[in-house]
């Protein structure tokens, strides 16, 4: 697979390191890209009424962006080993442009499910600028500069839901399309100037570049075990931030849509953790901080327990465990890609497509267990499943060599 492939090490195509200045725009553009996987969760109820759909399909407004994105992870993300970089990332913030401008629009059902698929395969080009920045930077200041790029991407996943309630609470669902299409194209002309051109040497066809991605997977060993580690944490993280809003606004605390949103921004300080386990992983000590963040997962759930439901306790507990969560998600997201971009520059492409992609599932199927077991047993059978999967997480961890 790799007989006919270049290595881009011996022979970079950019320059060999990163200015603070490029690494906060491709952090602020991962950011702002990735936001727009989120933005439509919270106004679901909304976008239904308006467009029409019935309440039982409400479900498909957010499943369809999801949809998109894991197919771009898989079809999309691995064209950065094969297609000359900067085009592709502009070429995915195009579409991402029109299709944020055509939900927008949408009257109907039909289009603005349409339009929410295209959104989530365009949104795959945050995919593509963190490896991009990986290849950037020196091998001794790698894990550092993908931990700050990642830091920019997690503040954009947890802000961007509480910035489209409070954008549609005093306007229209409407405008929170518009204005993330304007935000694109600035993004867009933005990179335009920034970003260097890098164009990959591998030779291969789009199918053989596909085919690849299993052979890859197959003969990877740290990529399959980073992969399980984060599909463990992230199918808990999506057991926390699906329950939890539920737990909230339920009859023991009775937050309002604005308290539940206000919560959900203290989990932006776990953001934190991205470019400490930048500089872990570059000192190699990977593999204790990958200990820690499944610790602080774990945590995050018993300490949920220690206060009276509904007690300011409680609710103090609850907001220091999402921050430690995300804390933790974050901190084993940045080593394994650290990790996992040590494996070749040329491939760097499809194995964080695969990665990404795997733990993504985990994290739809957390989400759809994480409402199933709340609807059963409440906070405390939900919080068990989520306090066991870093647990797993753990016992895998205890077989690592050195």
């Amino acid at each position: 697979m790799t007989s006919n492939t270049a290595t881009l090490d011996d022979a970079p195509a950019v320059p060999t390191a990163m200015s603070p200045a490029m690494t906060f725009v491709m952090a602020l553009a991962c950011g702002l890209i990735v936001a727009n996987l989120y933005y439509a969760q919270p106004l679901a109820g909304p976008i239904a009424a308006s467009i029409g759909l019935p309440a039982h399909a409400t479900g498909l407004i957010v499943t369809l962006t999801q949809i998109g994105y894991g197919l771009g992870l898989l079809l999309i993300v691995p064209l950065g080993d094969l297609l000359e970089n900067r085009r592709l990332i502009l070429i995915m913030i195009g579409v991402a442009t029109f299709s944020l401008l055509a939900a927008g629009l949408s009257s109907s059902a039909i289009p603005f499910l349409a339009a929410s698929l295209a959104i989530g395969l365009a949104s795959t080009a945050v995919q593509m600028i963190v490896p991009f920045a990986a290849n950037l930077a020196p091998d001794s200041h790698r894990g550092r500069v993908v931990g700050n790029v990642v830091s920019g991407l997690m503040i954009g996943i947890m802000m961007a839901r509480p910035v489209s309630s409070f954008i549609a609470e005093f306007t229209s669902w409407h405008l929170v399309f518009f204005l993330s299409a304007g935000v694109m194209i600035l993004i867009g002309l933005t990179l335009a100037l920034r970003l260097p051109q890098r164009m990959p040497q591998t030779r291969l066809s789009y199918p053989a570049l596909i085919g690849s991605m299993i052979k890859l997977y197959r003969t990877q060993p740290v990529l399959r075990r980073r992969a399980f580690y984060q599909t463990m944490q992230f199918t808990a993280f999506s057991v926390f931030w699906t329950v939890t809003p539920l737990v909230l606004a339920g009859p023991a605390f009775q937050l309002s849509q604005a308290g539940i949103a206000l919560f959900a921004l203290a989990g932006v300080a776990g953001a934190i953790a991205s470019p400490i386990a930048g500089r872990l992983a570059d000192r190699d000590l990977g593999k204790p901080a990958t200990l820690f963040g499944i610790a602080l997962v774990a945590v995050a759930f018993l300490m949920t327990h220690l206060a009276p439901e509904g007690s300011t306790a409680a609710l103090a507990l609850m907001t220091l465990g999402a921050i430690l969560l995300d804390f933790g998600v974050t901190m084993t997201l940045v080593i394994s890609q650290r990790a996992i971009y040590g494996l070749g520059a040329d491939l760097r492409n499809r194995l964080n497509g695969l990665f990404m992609a795997t733990f993504f599932l985990g994290g739809a199927v957390g989400s759809a267990v994480g409402a199933w077991a709340f609807a059963e047993g409440g906070w405390l059978f939900a919080s068990a499943i989520g306090t066991v999967l870093p647990m797993l997480a753990f016992a895998y961890f205890l077989t690592e060599k050195r």
